[in-house]
């Protein structure tokens, strides 16, 4: 009786617009048995051409590309892929972006700065139909709802929706209201009054002021 065949490798693609990323997650998913990478891409627009092409079995999913930011991209690939898991790999603050992703269609969430072997830990646990977040994440999240509510008072970016956070961190990174409307495909008016909304939710008297504080919260999160 001729021996069982090996399961076939699960198909990773990778969603980063920095080549070091990429080289290294490449390298680290094609030294395991079981998964294999099947493409990668820096932008949202090729992630969703390429991912139709490759039909991975999860897509590893960085927040910030040159052609679209934050959790909008993966709004943008659970509606054009929603057959394909999605995990963010991610710098940004896990507190406040993991829950935003995990809402928007993403099974887990790893932050850069943990070890390759939790990357790898998390694209199995998402491929098992688990969700991953960090223990101290899931600590917290435990612990809020035990308590019915967040424990002390949000911080006024806490209270942000996902387009106003988005906004806020890129005039943090230095873009004006109009870069950003041309990168978002909005106009600068809406932008000025999703700023407005900031503005009161951070009881902010000016424009100045706001910016001010995105350059502040940006480079304590960069």
């Amino acid at each position: 009786m001729p021996p069982p065949a090996a399961a076939p490798k699960r198909k990773v693609f990778v969603v980063d617009d920095h080549p070091l990323v990429r080289e290294s997650l490449a390298n680290l998913v094609n030294q395991q048995p079981d998964l294999e990478m099947c493409g990668e891409a820096e932008s949202a627009g090729d992630a969703i051409t390429g991912i139709a092409a490759s039909k991975p079995d999860v897509a590893v999913v960085d927040l910030s590309l040159k052609d679209n930011f934050g959790v909008e991209i993966i709004k943008d690939l659970k509606v054009s892929h929603p057959e394909v898991i999605l995990l963010v790999l991610s710098v940004h603050d896990e507190s406040l972006y993991a829950e935003r992703t995990l809402r928007s269609g993403a099974m887990g969430y790893v932050t850069k700065q943990e070890a390759s072997g939790k990357v790898i830990e998390a694209i199995r646990r998402v491929l098992d139909g688990k969700i991953y977040v960090s223990e101290n994440f899931a600590h917290s999240m435990a612990a809020q709802l035990a308590e019915g509510k967040l424990p002390g008072k949000r911080p006024p970016v806490q209270e942000f929706t996902d387009r106003e956070l988005e906004i806020f961190e890129l005039l943090g990174k230095g873009f004006t209201t109009t870069q950003i409307a041309k990168m978002l495909r909005v106009s600068a008016k809406t932008v000025h009054a999703y700023c407005a909304r900031m503005r009161e939710k951070m009881s902010l008297g000016n424009s100045r002021e706001l910016l001010r504080e995105a350059f502040r919260w940006n480079e304590s999160n960069g």
